[in-house]
């Protein structure tokens, strides 16, 4: 096999992706279905499920909260029925949580960010794990942020979430690693896209600038000067489930053009 070769997932690897029909959740599993991997996704945007479906109807697409218990249960047992197994795990649901102080912050709000961001995976990760023990190709990729090894001020439910990702991201590595699953955690920076937008518009309101002046100020951040694509992030997440990726495991992989601050 060359190396070009290794650096290509194997064919006809079956994928779930998470939050799979807009944003980095798209890039990703676009990038598997050029790999020739059977995906399934998941999200609960209704919209983008639709225009998702109308691009890719071969494609498995269904309405699932990933905080929700008896969504991730019937998530799955679609999943079963549909690829009939599962090699490779993408835990890219989440949500952006609410800005402002600690003590201004609605309480619901905070749980609510917990819950997608943190306990969601953990939901699909149970289910997730007989399935991906069966497997000869096992691998998990966790989407986090480098707000989980930053800090983030004025979005700490959403920081505390994504530090969460790294250390069960760390944690799983160890306890799944003599199955010969991978897993391996992605930090994405400041992604462009709708969601990035909403949270410099947020920003930019809690601190009384522009929203001009706050972008220019997440920019000036990053070493870079740009924002990151989501075919940035998808495609580490391909080479994470190829052949050049079979030892790369427990790791916490920024693609963030070197986010400095946030």
């Amino acid at each position: 096999m060359s190396m070009i070769e290794r650096m290509r997932p194997r064919p006809g690897l079956k994928v779930l992706v998470t939050a799979g029909a807009s944003g980095i959740g798209t890039a990703i599993t676009r990038a598997f279905l050029e790999a020739d991997a059977e995906v399934m996704i998941c999200d609960i945007d209704d919209a983008a499920l639709a225009a998702f479906s109308a691009e890719h109807p071969a494609v498995a697409a269904l309405r699932a909260d990933v905080s929700d218990e008896a969504a991730v249960d019937t998530l799955f047992d679609a999943a079963a029925e549909r690829l009939g197994g599962l090699d490779v795990l993408v835990n890219n649901a989440g949500i952006a949580g609410p800005t402002g102080a600690i003590d201004a912050v609605p309480l619901d709000e905070i749980r609510r960010t917990l819950d997608v961001d943190l306990m969601g995976p953990f939901l699909v990760l149970r289910r997730a794990a007989p399935l991906l023990r069966d497997s000869e190709a096992g691998a998990i990729v966790n989407i986090s942020s480098v707000a989980g090894r930053l800090g983030y001020a004025l979005r700490t439910p959403y920081a505390a979430a994504k530090w969460g990702i790294v250390g069960l991201t760390a944690s799983l590595a160890k306890e799944m690693g003599p199955d010969g699953i991978r897993v391996n955690a992605i930090l994405p920076g400041v992604v462009r896209g709708a969601r990035i937008e909403g949270v410099i518009r947020e920003r930019a309101d809690a601190s009384g600038l522009s929203y001009a002046e706050m972008e220019a100020q997440y920019l000036a951040n990053i070493s870079l000067r740009r924002m990151v694509e989501p075919e940035d992030v998808a495609g580490v997440a391909l080479f994470l489930c190829s052949p050049a990726g079979a030892n790369i495991s427990g790791q916490a992989i920024s693609v963030c053009g070197n986010v400095e601050t946030i």
